[in-house]
C-alpha cells in the first residue's frame, strides 16, 4: 500500500458514482431482483423480517428482550475522511433507533482502494465511524475489510428492545399524525458538494445533519400513542412514507407546505444540483402518489431527494403529539414537525400530497 508520503489522493467524492444513501439500488429495479427471491420459513420468534422493507430486522430472545440486526454502508458523500466515516456510522446506527432500540455494538464494514488511497486516509475513515459509535455508547467489536475499486464504509448495527416496544413501519393507524425529526435536503447538498458550489455555512449545515444520532427512538417507541417508525433515508420522504402507507394499507397524506428543509436548499435544487436518484425514486414508486395540480418539478425531486443519516418519521395518535414533540426537543431536535396524516385507504395504499 501506498504511504501518504508518496500518495497525490483524489478527492473521497471522485471516486463513487454516487454518495452517501442516493448509492441505493433504485426503488423499482430492486422490486424486479428481489421479485424471484424464493421464501423461507420464518420463525414465530422473528418479529419484524423482509416483509414491508422495515428498517431491520427483529428476533425475539425472551420475555424482556429481543435482537435488532441491521447493516448499511455507501460510498463517499464528503471529502473530509472522518466526516465521511462520522456520517456512514450515524447513518448505519439510525435503524436500531428506528426500531425503537438501543444499540449495543457494531461490526465494522470496509471497502478500500488501497492503491489509491493512503492507510492514514482510511484510517481517518475508521477513526470517524469509531467516534460516533463511541458517542452512542457501543464498541466496534469487529468486521471485515476488502481491497475495492470505490472506498465503501459502513456498520452492522446490533441492538436490543422490550419486544413491547418494536415500533414497525407498518403500523401506522387511521386517524394518526405524522412528525418528522429532521429537515430533508441532503441530497441536493451532496449534489451541490460534489460540483463544488457548497458555501461553507451549507457544508455545515450538512454535517451537522448528518452527523446527529437518532436517539429519540427508543424515548419514543416507550410512548403509548406512538404506533409506527422509520427513518427517511435513501428513497426520499415521498418513498419512506410510502413504504409506511403500503405497510398499514393506509392512505397517507403530506402536507408539503409543513415539511422542514435545510436552509437554501430550494435555491440550490432550482439552480439543478440535484441528484440523479430523485428521479430514480420517482420513476420506482410515482405511480402510487398523488400530487397537487400544478406541482413544482423541484418540489418533487425534493419531495424525492435521497437522504443520508435522515430524520425519523413517527405515525403517532394525535394525543401524543405534544409528547413527541417533547422528545424531540429533549434530544435536541428543534426541527422536528407535524408534517401529515394517515387514513384508511378507499383503494391501492398510496402517498398524497397537499
Amino acid at each position: 500500500m501506498n504511504s501518504p508520503e508518496t500518495l497525490t489522493e483524489p478527492r473521497l467524492t471522485s471516486l463513487s458514482h454516487g454518495g452517501g444513501c442516493g448509492c441505493k439500488i433504485a426503488p423499482g429495479v430492486l422490486s424486479e431482483i428481489l421479485k424471484g427471491t424464493v421464501a423461507m420459513p420464518v420463525p414465530k420468534e422473528l418479529l419484524v423480517g423482509i416483509e414491508t422493507a422495515d428498517d431491520a430486522a427483529v428476533y425475539q430472545l425472551n420475555d424482556e428482550q429481543a435482537l435488532i440486526a441491521t447493516t448499511d454502508f455507501f460510498m463517499p458523500i464528503v471529502d473530509d475522511p472522518i466526516e465521511f466515516g462520522r456520517i456512514a456510522a450515524t447513518n448505519a446506527i439510525s435503524d436500531v433507533y428506528a426500531m425503537g432500540g438501543r444499540p449495543i455494538m457494531a461490526l465494522a464494514l470496509v471497502g478500500m482502494p488501497i492503491n489509491v488511497l493512503s492507510t492514514q486516509t482510511i484510517g481517518k475513515i475508521l477513526e470517524g465511524g469509531a467516534s460516533v459509535c463511541r458517542a452512542a455508547g457501543i464498541p466496534i467489536a469487529g468486521g471485515h475489510t476488502i481491497d475495492s475499486v470505490e472506498a465503501i464504509y459502513g456498520l452492522v448495527a446490533i441492538g436490543l428492545v422490550h419486544p413491547k416496544h418494536v415500533k414497525r413501519n407498518a403500523d401506522a393507524r387511521p386517524g394518526d399524525v405524522l412528525i418528522l425529526g429532521k429537515p430533508i435536503g441532503v441530497g441536493v447538498m451532496s449534489a451541490a458538494l460534489k460540483k463544488g458550489e457548497l458555501g461553507e455555512a451549507g457544508y455545515a449545515q450538512m454535517i451537522a445533519t448528518t452527523t446527529k444520532l437518532n436517539t429519540p427512538g427508543p424515548d419514543l417507541a416507550a410512548l403509548p400513542g406512538v404506533h409506527a417508525l422509520t427513518d427517511i433515508t435513501g428513497f426520499g420522504l415521498a418513498g419512506h412514507t410510502l413504504e409506511l402507507a403500503r405497510g398499514a394499507r393506509c392512505e397517507v397524506s403530506i402536507d408539503w407546505q409543513s415539511v422542514p428543509q435545510l436552509d437554501g436548499v430550494r435555491a440550490l435544487a432550482a439552480r439543478g444540483l440535484i441528484t440523479g436518484a430523485s428521479e430514480r425514486n420517482w420513476a420506482g414508486y410515482g405511480h402510487d402518489v398523488s400530487l397537487p395540480q400544478g406541482f413544482d418539478l423541484l418540489d418533487r425531486a425534493l419531495l424525492t431527494d435521497p437522504q443520508t443519516s435522515g430524520g425519523l418519521l413517527v405515525s403517532c395518535d394525535p394525543s401524543a403529539v405534544d409528547a413527541v414533540m417533547a422528545v424531540f426537543r429533549r434530544h435536541g431536535f428543534e426541527q422536528a414537525a407535524v408534517v401529515g396524516s394517515v387514513k384508511a385507504a378507499a383503494g391501492s395504499p398510496r402517498l398524497v400530497v397537499l
